[in-house]
């Protein structure tokens, strides 16, 4: 255990204020770990002392930072660090043009219906190759298939009940006919009473008495396999099924956002859209943080 000096001490005292704060804005569990480990590591860097950091002396860390780690990883880095000023220093964040991602606009390389049937075919384990059908099909985020229960899927409705997603919001999704039956002669395997995709380390007899999900890692591990295999980049496959798909359901940076897919896909394709927006008085402000822009009177 590392001994402590006056400078970690009164560092340990800040870090505990900090995870205090993330919790009571009520962040994600992603977000506050991210923001945790970006305040611990920028504290190893400059010796637990990080309270009167110089503009030059950021300046110089993150830019070491972008050297080994991506865009989004530098990123959180410094939203995490922002945060420990504002809310754990209590001072004015003084630097909002610090760190500014290069913008880029690519569009994927979208495998046909085929393509899509041999992948899944490679799937060899039952419950892996369902939940990837079931994300597919419903349009979800890792973390919302893990999180499905029994109670969410809704057959007299035809749908799927998505809980504490991004943005800690609820959402109702369409169930299709096939993914509907797909799912119930699977429950019929495993006949856990809660989860829809109980984890796997009991085998087939323990899955009914599990508690927990499938294992995030097991999970991302058998789709790379099998995207690698097949020469299809893990990230495009999970949005492959927007190329055929007649309906699709997601956020709204999902078709707004300048760097979004779906808009992208729609404009290159010339397909003939409709978009119903849901709640459509939150997009102006949505719309304000993915077109953010600043003015600097001393350019």
């Amino acid at each position: 255990m590392r001994p402590l000096n006056n400078a970690s001490a009164a560092f340990e005292q800040r870090y505990a204020s900090h995870l205090k704060h993330l919790q009571l804005q009520g962040m994600q569990t992603k977000t506050v770990d991210a923001y945790a480990r970006a305040i611990r590591t920028m504290g190893e860097h400059f010796s637990w002392e990080i309270d009167t950091l110089s503009a030059d002396q950021l300046t110089d860390y993150f830019h070491q930072r972008i050297a080994s780690h991506s865009w989004s990883a530098v990123k959180l880095d410094l939203y995490g660090y922002k945060f420990y000023v504002v809310h754990v220093l209590r001072q004015p964040w003084v630097m909002p043009g610090l760190i500014r991602p290069p913008k880029t606009s690519r569009l994927p390389d979208i495998v046909t219906v085929e393509q899509a049937q041999a992948l899944f075919a490679a799937t060899r384990t039952l419950t892996y190759r369902v939940f990837f059908f079931t994300l597919y099909s419903l349009g979800l985020r890792l973390s919302e298939g893990l999180a499905l229960s029994v109670a969410d899927i809704d057959a007299q409705r035809a749908r799927v009940h998505i809980r504490d997603s991004k943005g800690n919001r609820d959402r109702f999704v369409p169930l299709p006919v096939a993914t509907l039956g797909v799912l119930r002669r699977f429950w019929q395997e495993h006949r856990n009473p809660e989860l829809l995709f109980p984890n796997r380390h009991g085998g087939l007899l323990g899955a009914a008495r599990a508690t927990t999900p499938l294992d995030r890692g097991g999970v991302q591990r058998a789709l790379r396999q099998v995207a690698l295999a097949h020469q299809v980049c893990p990230y495009y496959l999970s949005q492959d099924l927007l190329h055929w798909s007649d309906v699709v359901v997601g956020d709204y940076n999902y078709y707004f956002d300048i760097n979004a897919m779906l808009h992208a896909q729609a404009q290159a394709n010339q397909w003939r859209v409709s978009v119903l927006v849901d709640e459509a008085h939150n997009l102006v402000e949505r719309a304000r943080k993915m077109y953010s822009a600043e003015l600097n009177s001393a350019h």
